[in-house]
């Protein structure tokens, strides 16, 4: 047999048809096998093929061949990622408000060459997300890259800040440069937020990482380490609706029962719950940062829920509501 101009490259041909190829589905013969290396200049006799198949079974593929009808064929078993793990991963990328549609459509693309062309078409998958705005910030994955060296290096940050005007752009929230000390990054409320420290302010501050501009690193070392010492990060993200900061306070909370299920997704399995007078309803307390958000989210639940301590914030919310029916009449 006169071989083919790629020989060289007959190993590497061989693994991308297995794994474009074949699946627990879909399997070949040993002359599909041979007749798809003809495509890409390959010649190979059966000899060489069982030895090229062992081959990549050393090297970590998941070659199985098997008895089916009255052919032996083989198949990709194993592979890195499951077809259900990687559905997952689609759906979440094509959901995701923070991911760009440039970057979903990139990041889809690379998952489904890691799958036969079979599996491939399962992934064409198109999530419907009611409102979803995708963000138009294509560098945000730079700029979180920056941010991470950043805290792996111990150095501040230096950036430009924005937000919407009316002309629907982006424009710079003030005019100056933003030079803080990066701590954590979290993601809250569809958003991916940068926690840091404000030294002029002494104080914690919270940034969109997709409304954040022209990063540099600085050669500066990050300062309020001991701030962060004292923060249970994730508990800061919970008490934070929507990441909006404020005083911090325990607040006592009466609730219908029905709407247990509302706190503890809110606020975790370990909530206190005691029974209270009134029938059908329960209390528990819960540490929030007192923001016009937490009065949001307490309107929003309508009269299932009642803010019954401290009186300050109860009558806060009573001022609040004045206020919203004032602006109505």
């Amino acid at each position: 047999m006169p071989k083919g101009r790629n020989q060289k490259l007959k190993l590497y041909y061989l693994s991308r048809i297995m794994l474009e190829r074949t699946d627990d589905e879909h399997a070949l013969t040993m002359p599909q096998i041979q007749k798809a290396l003809e495509e890409y200049d390959v010649s190979a006799d059966r000899k060489s093929l069982y030895d090229d198949l062992e081959a990549l079974k050393f090297m970590g593929m998941d070659v199985i061949g098997e008895k089916q009808g009255r052919s032996f064929v083989y198949h990709v078993g194993q592979k890195h990622f499951e077809i259900a793990e990687l559905k997952l991963l689609v759906d979440a990328i094509q959901s995701s408000k923070f991911i760009s549609e440039n970057k979903s459509r990139d990041l889809i693309k690379k998952l489904t060459a890691l799958v036969s062309n079979y599996e491939a078409s399962q992934l064409k998958r198109q999530v419907v997300v009611q409102g979803r705005i995708k963000t138009m910030n294509e560098s945000i994955y730079y700029i979180i890259d920056d941010i991470h060296n950043a805290i792996s290096n111990n150095k501040q940050i230096r950036f430009e800040y924005l937000q919407w005007d009316l002309e629907k752009k982006m424009v710079r929230r003030k005019d100056k440069i933003y030079e803080i000390s990066p701590w954590a990054l979290s993601w809250n409320d569809e958003n991916y937020y940068l926690i840091a420290y404000d030294a002029d302010d002494e104080k914690i501050k919270h940034y969109r990482v997709d409304k954040m501009r022209n990063i540099e690193v600085s050669e500066k070392s990050r300062e309020g380490r001991g701030h962060f010492q004292k923060i249970d990060m994730a508990a800061y993200a919970r008490i934070n609706f929507g990441m909006f900061g404020g005083e911090e306070v325990r607040v006592r909370l009466q609730f219908k029962n029905d709407i247990v299920g509302v706190l503890i997704d809110r606020f975790g399995k370990d909530i206190p719950i005691y029974r209270s007078e009134k029938n059908g309803w329960s209390e528990t307390k819960v540490d929030v940062a007192l923001s016009d958000q937490f009065l949001g989210w307490i309107f929003s639940l309508g009269t299932k829920i009642k803010i019954v301590g401290p009186d300050e914030v109860a009558e806060r919310f009573a001022k609040e509501l004045k206020e919203i029916r004032k602006a109505y009449k």
